[in-house]
């Protein structure tokens, strides 16, 4: 008797389950391997997501470009396809990558092919490794990469898991690193941290300062101009502040949204509960760059403490995050999905 009561309960709790999140509206996940263009396709039901882009000329990987579930482009184009009237600058910053800007004093953030040949060595990059695994029912991709000097020498090995999802009105990944020193390493407080999205000229708010754009013939513009035909995006975060007043916050979450073509997009990154220094700080800017950052400390607050990372050769540093693409989420739906995630 007891038995069969605790099975009523247990179809009674699972039909709640159901109920909050139907699992039949997920659409599958795929994978297309292209290795001669050094790029894996990611596709949520038969729509392309986006992929995890692998150049060797690039200075780490990237998820480039990435698409809401109604196929809009939501990250910038530039530097690898321009589009009309974007910004033509950071050329480092390029779809969803993850780094850091002070790592045993180099600069993995801002390592481009425009660096001067004579100061490379003062920037790290990160080299691809191997795809590691692919599961379809879980939408998980597994990759490996090292963080190298300018030598080549490795300090961290990196295992990656991106973890995708989607409906059809939403998309959503889920970026978990594994840092394994191969030496002593140290991270340094920077505010160039650590995953970032470099967002559609779209979400951008408009701009008050002259800047060289990209022209209607996708060539960069040596004349600094102002062009705000679009521009609408706006940022907030779980505690309330809104726009440029978010930058340097810590908070669990932060969204921004705007319309682009019509329709109102929200991007909203979580901070994991487990990552250190939870609840991160964020580096925010006007002009698309969309950032969480663990350990940025006084680069961001001046009355912060000290952040100094120290990991032994087989330390590890892990760091989750969680991404979500979807239509006007209110702030309830937001902090539910933040509660959510473990």
């Amino acid at each position: 008797m007891i038995f069969k009561i605790h099975l009523v309960i247990q179809f009674i709790l699972m039909v709640v389950a159901l109920s909050c999140f139907d699992l039949s509206k997920l659409d599958k996940v795929s994978f297309r391997n292209d290795i001669p263009g050094q790029k894996v396709e990611i596709f949520v039901g038969d729509n392309l997501f986006t992929c995890l882009i692998y150049p060797g000329n690039l200075e780490k990987q990237s998820l480039y470009p990435i698409m809401s579930a109604s196929g809009k482009i939501i990250t910038r184009g530039y530097p690898l396809n321009p589009r009309p009237y974007e910004r033509a600058d950071a050329p480092h910053q390029l779809g969803l990558w993850f780094n850091y800007g002070n790592v045993n004093g180099l600069d993995f953030w801002n390592n481009s092919d425009l660096v001067p040949a004579d100061q490379k060595s003062r920037y790290g990059s990160i080299k691809f490794r191997k795809i590691l695994s692919q599961n379809s029912k879980s939408g998980e991709l597994k990759v490996s990469s090292a963080w190298v000097d300018f030598n080549g020498n490795v300090l961290l090995n990196e295992e990656t898991s991106y973890i995708f999802g989607g409906t059809s009105n939403s998309r959503s990944i889920i970026y978990t690193a594994v840092l394994r020193a191969v030496q002593t390493v140290t991270f340094h407080e920077s505010k160039e941290g650590m995953l970032a999205i470099r967002m559609d000229r779209a979400f951008e708010e408009p701009a008050k300062k002259p800047a060289k754009l990209i022209d209607a013939n996708g060539i960069a513009s040596e004349t600094p101009t102002i062009n705000n035909d679009g521009l609408n995006g706006i940022y907030h975060n779980a505690n309330g502040f809104v726009g440029a007043d978010v930058w340097g916050k810590r908070s669990s979450w932060v969204s921004l949204r705007a319309k682009k073509d019509g329709e109102l997009i929200s991007i909203t990154i979580f901070d994991n509960k487990q990552n250190l220094n939870y609840p991160a700080w964020w580096h925010t800017r006007g002009y698309g760059l969309f950032a969480v950052n663990n350990l940025g400390g006084r680069e961001f607050d001046q009355k912060a403490s000290e952040v100094k990372i120290v990991l032994k050769p087989g330390q590890i540093l892990t760091l989750k995050y969680k991404i979500v693409i979807a239509g006007d989420l209110s702030d309830k739906e937001i902090n539910k999905i933040a509660r959510n995630f473990k």
